[in-house]
């Protein structure tokens, strides 16, 4: 049975529509656009902008989110290898009920902030001994019933995780992330695809943790196996230390060595690349990679700024992502990104393109362009006939977006708002949140709770 909804305004690729129906079929995909019609169906006094993509996500750690700001013990200064650390004792002590139930909190939040879809970064693949269990992709089967019970589209992008540093052998507390051979991810890979297909809104991507995490003959390896669009993501030049052990061993920086080694297309996915040179920057527009920033966790753990207004002029391509969930705001990630940058530039036009100056718009635009590449599917347009209707829905009538002309909505929105100015987000046409509030929010927040007080790691 088709459904319609029609709203104050949709943002299209071009810009705005304003008094749209959207039809929607039985099993949630958009069977119409039409503007000023007048088919009967539910009215929203709101604005339906694309839902945003999430283009990478650790799961597990949203456990710790909050809980490395105490320094306390040591004396020493706090570090991004310090809050590894704690990441790895975390990792050691979640069971695969444990997983679900946290990434089922985070996925139902993620929805809840205007997200429709994540790119799930996964490497936490063995049991506590760091053997593999019964079922190879038991934990990446935890990750895929979390997004379907939460309703959010999920690409599970399988890690690679083989050793603990450049030529250096894993630490015993990285036990749970390692595939000894390429064989072993193989595997892995194949039993994750196989079961893949027995969930709804699921696809898998593969990828390499890091240079530093996989021998690099492996790393070519499998970068030459990469076959039609499949999605490929790696964490890399994220930390200065990075860059100094990379050099030392190989020679090269991490980006210089990748793009030296391997065939670097569209469907790779540079998650962080924090820290370029000149050559790096041009090498990942030149072959039309794309960086996933992921602004509030690279400011929560002082990563550094990524280089992003010289890759803008080289026409590179980003995405953001909210990587440990220290942050869950898209708007949010938008803003931390441009203010970054205005205070090393000292200029005010961060998302200014090609003589387009409406900054909220292209941020948007770009950020769902590639995140939906991050995914692994391929759209031109925001809200295209036979796609899933997946939309936030921005309410038309708080107060600043209710005194603004349509073409100051995208600013207001990236720039202005919070949480509080979205009335819900639509996932295959069907409302999961109305009003702030997931759907399922008390069933899911109650095992998330008692998943919490047998960790005991917010005590």
């Amino acid at each position: 049975m088709s459904q319609h909804y029609t709203f104050k305004g949709l943002l299209t690729e071009n810009g705005w529509l304003e008094n749209v129906t959207v039809s929607v079929n039985e099993i949630g995909e958009i069977s119409a656009i039409q503007s000023n019609s007048e088919t009967a169906g539910e009215r929203v006094d709101g604005y339906a902008l694309p839902g945003f993509q999430n283009a990478h996500s650790h799961a597990f750690q949203y456990a710790m989110a909050g809980l490395a700001e105490l320094h306390e013990g040591t004396g020493d200064p706090d570090d991004f290898w310090s809050w590894r650390t704690a990441m790895y004792d975390l990792a050691l002590r979640i069971s695969p009920e444990h997983l679900e139930a946290i990434a089922t909190q985070l996925y139902a939040e993620m929805v809840r902030h205007g997200y429709t879809e994540v790119a799930e970064f996964h490497y936490l693949h063995h049991d506590t001994n760091g053997n593999p269990y019964h079922n190879l992709a038991e934990l990446g089967e935890r990750l895929m019933a979390a997004a379907q019970t939460a309703g959010i589209h999920i690409t599970l992008i399988l890690m690679f995780y083989q050793q603990g540093g450049f030529n250096m052998p894993a630490e015993d507390k990285q036990r749970r992330f390692i595939s000894k051979t390429i064989d072993d991810y193989y595997r892995l890979l194949e039993q994750t695809e196989a079961i893949a297909k027995s969930y709804k809104n699921t696809t898998v991507g593969i990828g390499i943790h890091s240079l530093r995490a996989v021998e690099p003959e492996s790393i070519i390896q499998l970068c030459n196996a990469l076959q039609g669009d499949k999605p490929f993501h790696i964490h890399i030049s994220e930390q200065l230390k990075e860059i100094e052990d990379c050099l030392a061993t190989y020679g090269k920086r991490p980006v210089e060595w990748l793009l030296d080694h391997c065939d670097v297309n569209d469907n790779y996915h540079l998650v962080h690349a924090t820290h370029l040179n000149e050559y790096e920057v041009k090498g990942i527009a030149a072959t039309k990679a794309n960086v996933v920033i992921c602004p509030s966790t690279e400011g929560n753990l002082g990563d550094g700024l990524f280089p992003f207004n010289y890759f803008k002029r080289l026409n590179g391509n980003w995405s953001i992502g909210t990587d440990s969930h220290i942050g869950l705001n898209p708007f949010e990630e938008l803003r931390i990104l441009d203010y970054g940058q205005r205070l090393t530039t000292h200029k005010r036009n961060t998302f200014y393109k090609s003589n387009l100056g409406d900054s909220g718009f292209n941020a948007i635009k770009m950020a769902w362009k590639t995140g939906r590449k991050a995914m692994g599917k391929q759209n031109t347009e925001f809200f295209k006939i036979g796609d899933a209707f997946n939309a936030v829905i921005m309410d038309a009538t708080a107060p600043l977006v209710a005194t603004a002309s349509t073409k100051h909505l995208c600013n207001t929105f990236v720039y202005a708002s919070d949480v509080s100015h979205q009335l819900g987000t639509i996932i295959n046409g069907k409302w999961l949140v109305k009003s702030g509030k997931h759907l399922n929010a008390d069933s899911i927040t109650a095992k998330f709770k008692a998943t919490m007080k047998d960790l005991g790691s917010r005590l």
